[in-house]
């Protein structure tokens, strides 16, 4: 039998990682105040992802609103940020239910005034390893969908209010394969590309009220306690190890190494920062060169 595998952020403990020595080569930067004055929310803050780029808008001066279904990783997230001098607050949102969405961004709009960034990171189950024949129609619709229908719910609601107020981001997330499929990646592939094609869809229609939409196209972080799960999965799939899979991964990029959480975070930073003013309706590889345009 072959598992559905769920790319929500479950976080576990990580040892003996093959990758260390590409880790000094992401780090995390220094505040520059890039997101000074703004403010942002986070769908799935509790994840690798969702974590690393709350704590980095966070440093650069934002006021994030942590976003999710479990109280507690966001109230760890939360903390962490609050240690170092930075601002976050937690709600319970439920990013499939437009009316949560709705009634939390205004809330945070009375609270502050404005919505600047909106960054959907929620986790689905994607069917990493399926063919698209061995899926049912339910089992498809529901591994390539589920999250592009988070994404419109909360990329929508977040262009209304920023359209009216004149401007704002909205970021979004995918991989190399959301425009070079791949062969046994179940819905992965598919939900990718749907979710660049709304993406630049929405920047047509919301870029003259001054919205930029912008997708960060990056690779497996293998710093990520989810990818490591999916790349032990497709590493047994072939019959390797992981480590020869994360070492097999990392060469196929320029760089010679995988992306890790800081690169994600730092590219996300300058996306949402006035100095890419002028980028939208495109996807912004941060692959490590894994994906050649």
């Amino acid at each position: 039998m072959v598992c559905l595998l769920n790319l929500n952020e479950r976080l576990k403990p990580v040892s003996s990682m093959p990758y260390g020595m590409f880790s000094s080569a992401a780090r995390e930067l220094p505040g520059r105040g890039l997101l000074e004055g703004k403010t942002a929310v986070i769908y799935g803050a509790g994840g690798g992802v969702g974590s690393a780029v709350a704590k980095a808008f966070a440093r650069e001066g934002a006021k994030v609103y942590l976003a999710g279904r479990t109280p507690a990783t966001l109230d760890s997230v939360a903390s962490a940020i609050a240690r170092v001098g930075g601002s976050a607050a937690v709600s319970t949102v439920d990013a499939l239910n437009p009316k949560a969405v709705e009634d939390h961004l205004q809330d945070i709009v009375a609270k502050t005034g404005r919505l600047d960034i909106s960054f959907n990171l929620i986790g689905t189950i994607v069917g990493m390893g399926r063919t698209l024949t061995s899926l049912t129609e339910e089992q498809f619709t529901r591994v390539a969908f589920t999250r592009v229908r988070s994404y419109f719910v909360t990329a929508t609601a977040a262009a209304r209010i920023m359209e009216k107020q004149g401007g704002g981001v909205i970021l979004g997330l995918t991989a190399p394969s959301a425009r070079l499929p791949q062969a046994n990646r179940g819905g992965f592939c598919v939900e990718g590309a749907a979710i660049e094609a709304f993406c630049k869809q929405l920047a047509l229609e919301t870029g003259p009220n001054g919205v930029r939409v912008v997708c960060l196209r990056t690779g497996g972080t293998p710093d990520n306690p989810v990818i490591r799960e999916v790349f032990e999965y497709l590493a047994k799939q072939k019959g390797i190890t992981f480590e020869a899979f994360a070492l097999e991964e990392a060469r196929i990029t320029a760089l010679k190494r995988p992306p890790m959480l800081a690169d994600v975070a730092n590219a996300a930073v300058l996306i949402a920062s006035d100095y890419a003013s002028g980028i939208t309706a495109t996807a912004a590889n941060a692959s490590c060169g894994e994906l050649v345009d």
